[in-house]
């Protein structure tokens, strides 16, 4: 159960400049701010990770692998044949998604949008997509000439990675983001965003976490946009969540019920993993298989039923992330966290650094 709390209390000023544009390499040099229960704080590294759990604990990472989902083409079959950027947000069936363009008022049923890139080189032919219905807000329904495997084929050869808007609006996508915007984890298509606190993992600290006797768990939730939007409602109660589909197989919830059964904790990397397993969890804790969708939305008042620890990035003002890392550890704790960070410097949102959140005992509401 959550309560209802005003919008405006989950902002805050961030400098223009704290915004990472490019992750730092390695991945795992990355800065890590530990926040304590009650909001005590202790500036460390991703590398000391290992260090900061315990031998027993079982981090739970999400494996959801990022499509090249953002196109690029024209409208053609009119006098005009203006640009169009589309960025893919969920496949209906075989040749058919949803998808945020720009301009939409360029755009009306039947029109035919032609996608490819000048200067790439694609096996296939011409990728045409028809406007089969609008929504709101830049959303359409696109209705692609290719099918199945053919279709997503022709996507990753003509697709971008879809950067957030963030960092799409300072640098234009290339070759090194393909590889800078996907965890070591990928493994099970169909995100338009990455589980962004994988993205600090590397082979050698998974070695040094196993050495340590901490295991590592998968669970899938496919990633959409509406993870990362604000919120515009006035109050929490009026935000709806956007469904996205997870997965916790039988293995993994048994794996992770006997790591809570022996008294170690179970540690999140990243909201997606925090979200798939409390969606997965019984009342007491107890973790079942579950595969669907989730919409749940976490904000101060939710009681965490199986998550102990929580490893994440740092996240938009008056983001559902925002609220549900203030859920975790008290609002107050992460205004000050957030403020601690902007002053030592650290870097925020998709490639910067990270936080490892331990969560409060008992919030205050």
């Amino acid at each position: 159960m959550t309560s209802e709390m005003r919008t405006d209390l989950f902002d805050f000023d961030l400098p223009p400049e704290r915004i990472a544009l490019r992750p730092v390499s390695p991945r795992d040099a990355a800065r890590l701010l530990v926040v304590q229960p009650g909001g005590a704080l202790e500036d460390r590294g991703v590398r000391d990770l290992p260090q900061l759990l315990s031998p027993g604990d079982a981090l739970v990472v999400n494996d959801t692998k990022v499509i090249p989902a953002r196109l690029t083409g024209r409208r053609i079959g009119r006098d005009t044949e203006p640009k169009i950027e589309a960025t893919l947000t969920e496949r209906l069936d075989g040749s058919r998604w949803r998808a945020l363009v720009r301009p939409a008022k360029k755009l009306a049923p039947s029109d035919v949008v032609r996608f490819g890139e000048e200067g790439k080189v694609c096996s296939l032919g011409q990728l045409d997509a028809t406007v089969e219905g609008q929504g709101e807000g830049g959303e359409v329904t696109l209705l692609f000439a290719f099918h199945g495997p053919v279709l997503d084929q022709a996507i990753a050869e003509r697709g971008d990675m879809p950067l957030p808007p963030y960092i799409a609006s300072k640098r234009k996508p290339d070759a090194r983001d393909r590889i800078d915007y996907q965890t070591l984890f990928a493994r099970d298509e169909g995100s338009v965003a990455a589980p962004t606190a994988g993205l600090h993992f590397t082979d050698d600290l998974l070695n040094k976490l196993a050495t340590r006797g901490v295991a590592v768990h998968k669970v899938t939730l496919h990633v959409g946009p509406g993870t990362f939007l604000p919120v515009h409602a006035d109050d929490t109660a009026g935000h709806a969540m956007h469904a996205e589909h997870a997965v916790v197989t039988a293995g993994t919830a048994d794996a992770l019920n006997a790591v809570r059964a022996h008294g170690g904790k179970i540690v999140a990397v990243g909201s997606t993993a925090l979200r798939t397993i409390e969606s997965a969890a019984d009342e007491d804790g107890t973790i079942r298989a579950f595969a669907g969708e989730t919409s749940i939305f976490i904000t101060p008042g939710y009681r965490f039923k199986a998550v102990d620890v929580m490893m994440t990035n740092f996240h938009l003002p008056r983001s559902t992330l925002f609220m549900l890392v203030s859920a975790f550890c008290g609002l107050d704790a992460m205004k000050g966290a957030y403020a601690h960070a902007i002053e030592e410097g650290y870097r925020f949102y998709s490639f910067g650094d990270a936080c490892l959140l331990f969560r409060a005992v008992k919030v205050a509401q």
